[in-house]
């Protein structure tokens, strides 16, 4: 089983690399573990508006662990779909 990472659990493996989520992403197996684009660039977006450097690296380090998943199509259809 494979698991996508939303950007809440994403933010949190930045902010404590050694908690809970850590933990949970080391019993599944870093290779069953991915995000995706839009939560790499959320997390991105937001070391880069709180200018801090420490922040930067450490988003950094943890999506270099993480396969970042792309957003293509058709998921841009399918995404509109649920919401109609």
């Amino acid at each position: 089983m494979r698991y996508l990472l939303d950007t809440n659990i994403v933010s949190e493996l930045v902010k404590n690399p050694a908690g809970r989520v850590a933990r949970r992403v080391e019993e599944a197996g870093v290779a069953n573990i991915c995000t995706s684009i839009i939560v790499a660039a959320e997390l991105r977006f937001g070391a880069a508006k709180k200018a801090s450097q420490r922040l930067t690296l450490q988003t950094e380090t943890v999506l270099s662990g993480l396969e970042i998943l792309p957003f293509a199509a058709p998921a841009d259809a399918a995404c509109w779909a649920g919401m109609m």
